[in-house]
């Protein structure tokens, strides 16, 4: 690439080794590279000051900026953060339903709002750390899985706009982690041992109902059986996910098995946990769910259609069926019953390895009605 027809390619630097590596193969590839860290969480107004890896992360881009020998800014996307992502998931969450955060901040701020300042400076195309490929053709922009399926992040990807698909570039989606990691090793990059971060970006290492709780404090309220038994009880009925495991605090309930118990259902409203036994319990078990907020990386199929889907990251592609109910919303049917499908979390549709969008999950449907769950709620209202 001489310089006549060299390109600007604004990295979005995190401080991890996945941007690192990417701004050092645009580097190699001759473009003109410049970091961009994000500012996304606004520690110090939130009291968060314990819990934020903001500043270390910042030093760390910051570092691998002048081993790469390009520039770098630091630029503020609190207050989009907080209006576009922070806000919805606090909305969700206080209406019982299980918010991903991750997709809407690469909608909202990853493919939006720091697209459109890379644009004002200049740039001809923005670059991320995400384990995903982008193919262009005369049919324009398609987003497919990384190479590495176990890190494959298209599930996160899939409510970006087509024009930012078709600006974007990632660098490591054509790699293993392993040799990503080698080739930081070989550039020279400090971070090259870092470890992935994980969760949810703001609320960091600590619990989560901790830190919700902060925001949408709730009240104790019993955890009851399908039939309407009480074996427990609870901190806050909407701090609860389906399938959840963890932290239910149920043990030794008479006349049932000494085995885990499992979140089937909630009723926020009524302040009320349905719990079951076993894994696989068949009230945890979903034929198929209803989404809203249709969004398509391609032209919208032609309903019904059969493709694959997930319901949740890292979740293998499951064969379904989607048929259209109108008004927005459609009805996907699995041909194997899927486990835990969450209201609030994304159903994400796929042709092989390319990702075709996706809507959220308004409904889970199970193959037997919910006289039994409702039952148990009347009794505890």
């Amino acid at each position: 690439m001489n310089s006549k027809t060299r390109q600007t390619v604004v990295v979005g630097l995190s401080g991890g080794v996945d941007s690192s590596v990417s701004a050092h193969l645009l580097v190699e590839q001759g473009y003109d590279v410049r970091g961009l860290f994000m500012d996304n969480w606004d520690a110090d107004a939130e009291g968060d000051e314990g819990y934020c890896t903001t500043a270390e992360d910042f030093q760390d881009a910051r570092r691998v900026a002048e081993e790469l020998e390009i520039p770098i800014q630091r630029v503020s996307f609190a207050k989009e953060y907080r209006d576009r992502v922070f806000s919805y998931f606090l909305e969700e969450y206080s209406a019982g339903r299980t918010p991903n955060p991750d997709v809407l901040c690469n909608t909202e701020i990853k493919f939006k709002a720091f697209l459109d300042y890379a644009l004002r400076l200049g740039a001809d195309w923005i670059a991320t750390g995400h384990y995903a490929r982008c193919h262009r053709d005369e049919q324009g922009a398609h987003l497919l899985k990384g190479v590495d399926r176990n890190k494959d992040q298209t599930y996160f990807l899939h409510g970006i706009r087509r024009e930012a698909l078709a600006k974007a570039l990632f660098p490591v989606g054509e790699l293993q982690k392993n040799r990503v990691r080698e080739i930081a090793v070989e550039a020279g990059l400090h971070n090259y041992a870092k470890r992935d971060s994980t969760g949810i970006c703001f609320i960091g290492e600590r619990a989560f109902r901790q830190f919700l709780a902060n925001y949408l404090p709730a009240s104790n309220g019993p955890i009851v059986t399908p039939e309407g038994q009480q074996i427990g009880e609870h901190h806050g009925a909407l701090y609860y996910t389906i399938g959840q495991r963890q932290g239910l605090g149920i043990g030794g309930v008479p006349g049932y098995p000494d085995a885990p118990w499992y979140v089937a259902d909630k009723n926020v409203q009524d302040n009320v946990l349905i719990a079951v036994q076993g894994h696989d319990h068949p009230l945890l078990q979903h034929v198929g769910l209803i989404a809203t907020g249709l969004h398509w990386l391609r032209e919208p199929p032609a309903l019904p259609w059969r493709c694959q889907a997930k319901t949740r990251y890292r979740q293998a592609d499951q064969d379904c069926e989607i048929h259209d109910l109108g008004n927005g919303r459609v009805e996907v049917r699995f041909d194997t019953p899927l486990r835990a499908v969450t209201p609030g979390q994304y159903v994400v549709f796929y042709n092989g390895d390319e990702c075709l969008g996706g809507g959220v999950i308004d409904q889970a449907l199970r193959r037997e009605q919910k006289e039994q769950i409702e039952l148990a709620t009347d009794e505890h209202r």
